[in-house]
């Protein structure tokens, strides 16, 4: 069955047939959510994907280029190439919201995860929280208009494409940090902006970017606007303590003001999260409640190695397949008749 991304489907249209009961609910469609639901399908799991949108911020990469076997890839070209591996298994993805995961009951083995649409509720063993994280943004003129012609917010996957060139970063945190001092090794320059005179990030980070000639720290200071013809030209930063605005031109704009998690919809279902919003996660991506896994942008704690690349989610991903399958194998055995002879 083809599918195009961009075809319109409207939310609770169901791209496939879809039952009651499933094994594994994943819920979200970018790179963490449909490796798990391969994976899971590979391991001869009943799985579902539900997700607002498919490819997740993948969609947004004009281009990718750090994904191994699969150099200089449009981003909504990979995101086509998963749901097509992922239908080849014949797993149903299904358009919608996810509103609540629950039980009625503590003991129940299932969990019970409600749609936004028609109320629909479907249940399964385990359930995947693959949701993500939004890139915050930073709400100028220029933002949008420009997304995929100059502005980013991923400097490890678009920042060869600025090479021996002026590029700005927004930000004072571990991300903006580390990513000047990457994009030091590609571009002619590198503007660091951020809004406050202290910065979040690690002091070895900060040393090493102030001793860096090619990076220049802006200090108390916002952007205003990013400007630009058919690519961005140059942005207009104002100074919060001499109330004095500049232009500054720059080829590209790295926005680096962090993730911003559904911390609200981790909390209604009773999950842990760490300070950051993210849900904690032990090693095999398994939460505090038995049967429920995070995966990608939505895993946090100590054992989540922080690196938001597409391939880290996959890995994220396959490691929680394995894990589910082991898990919803030992409840199947303690579940069948014969177990309780």
């Amino acid at each position: 069955m083809s599918f195009k991304l961009r075809t319109a489907i409207t939310p609770g249209m169901f791209t496939e047939m879809v039952k009651d009961n499933y094994d594994v609910i994943v819920v979200g469609g970018g790179p963490a959510g449909l490796t798990t639901a391969l994976y899971c399908a590979r391991y001869g799991l009943d799985t579902i994907v539900i997700t607002k949108t498919i490819g997740g911020l993948v969609n947004e990469a004009p281009l990718v280029d750090d994904y191994i076997g699969l150099p200089e890839i449009r981003g909504v070209d990979l995101a086509e190439r998963f749901v097509r591996h992922v239908r080849k298994y014949g797993v149903p993805i299904v358009i919608d919201e996810v509103v609540d995961v629950f039980k009625d009951n503590p003991n129940d083995c299932y969990w019970q995860v409600k749609l936004r649409s028609n109320n629909r509720v479907l249940r399964s063993y385990a359930v995947v929280l693959a949701v993500g994280s939004e890139k915050r943004k930073l709400g100028v003129p220029g933002e949008e208009e420009f997304l995929g012609r100059g502005v980013s917010y991923c400097a490890i996957c678009d920042g060869p494409f600025y090479r021996g060139k002026d590029v700005a970063v927004i930000g004072g945190g571990n991300s903006a940090f580390t990513s000047a001092l990457f994009l030091a090794n590609i571009a002619n320059k590198v503007y660091l902006i951020h809004r406050r005179s202290t910065f979040r990030a690690l002091k070895v980070y900060v040393d090493a970017a102030l001793s860096n000639p090619k990076i220049e720290i802006i200090r108390d200071t916002v952007v205003k606007e990013i400007t630009g013809r058919e690519v961005v030209e140059g942005i207009r930063v104002l100074n919060l303590k001499t109330n004095k605005e500049r232009f500054i031109k720059v080829n590209g704009v790295f926005v680096e003001i962090g993730l911003k998690p559904p911390v609200e919809f981790f909390k209604k279902i009773g999950l842990e999260v760490d300070e950051e919003g993210r849900v904690v996660v032990n090693i095999d991506r398994s939460t505090s409640l038995r049967g429920i896994y995070a995966v990608g942008d939505a895993a946090g704690g100590s054992y989540k190695y922080k690196l938001e690349q597409i391939i880290t989610a996959a890995a994220d991903g396959a490691i929680a397949a394995d894990a589910i399958s082991k898990y919803i194998a030992l409840l199947k055995t303690s579940l069948s008749p014969k177990s309780s002879e």
